[in-house]
């Protein structure tokens, strides 16, 4: 999960407050969008945005990435634009296939057993679990937190932000907000689901902007896509360096 302006915001005093969440948060199913504005040096304006599905469960959260009706992980198998092929000499009259791993299309799988994190990522369409090592995290844009991922955001934190002037519309939800220097972060958090609505931060200058909006879906699916891989082959990070 990215890091947020949560954590810098609030480093200085506000989590002397902290409250501790629920001990059973709600299993939800859950529809996330992102998106982000940022106003270059240059005077160029360039936003994105992207969509990710949750599932969040005790002791499991899975994420995936909604693609476009064209793309998959797996689009460009028939061709060979999802693998990376070993430069041909003048002589060499083979090649050598070298799958690529990219984290963004394949879904990914993070548990908390034992107070221990685990992060792997699941490939339905080859098979395949791809374990993360901790010292690997960052490359796969992990920050190694169970409660940011679980969450979205550390609940603690966010119950020692300030309450918001900012009427909520949503029973049971509130705006929290905090500013510090030309920097805000305002955040719809949902008291009994224990998730954030809406996610917002930028500044003052209107330099850049990020919003995330998540939407809880109405019911809660059976699914558990983590679940009987014992005919799943066993990779590591490592077996996808060049």
């Amino acid at each position: 999960m990215k890091p947020t302006l949560i954590a810098v915001l609030l480093a200085a005093g506000f989590a002397a407050s902290a409250q501790a969440a629920p001990a059973t948060p709600a299993d939800l199913d859950l529809g996330i969008t992102y998106y982000s504005r940022v106003l270059t040096p240059e005077g160029v304006t360039r936003e994105s945005r992207y969509e990710e599905k949750m599932l969040r469960r005790p002791g499991h959260v899975w994420v995936e990435r909604v693609l476009a009706p064209a793309t998959d992980a797996h689009a460009g198998h028939a061709h060979g634009e999802n693998k990376k092929v070993a430069l041909k000499t003048a002589t060499a009259a083979t090649q050598h296939e070298h799958k690529h791993f990219n984290p963004v299309l394949i879904p990914r799988h993070v548990m908390l057993e034992k107070n221990t994190v685990r992060v792997e990522y699941i490939d339905a369409h080859d098979k395949i679990v791809v374990s993360i090592p901790k010292a690997e995290y960052e490359n796969v844009n992990f920050d190694g937190s169970w409660e940011n991922t679980f969450y979205l955001l550390d609940p603690k934190l966010v119950a020692a932000m300030p309450l918001s002037k900012q009427a909520s519309n949503v029973p049971g939800a509130r705006w929290r907000e905090v500013e510090k220097k030309g920097v805000f972060q305002r955040i719809l958090w949902d008291e009994q689901k224990q998730i954030p609505l809406v996610i917002e931060s930028g500044d003052r200058a209107n330099t850049f902007y990020r919003r995330v909006d998540v939407k809880l879906q109405p019911t809660v699916s059976k699914a558990q896509p983590w679940a009987n891989l014992q005919n799943y082959a066993q990779r590591e990070y490592s077996d996808y360096l060049d």
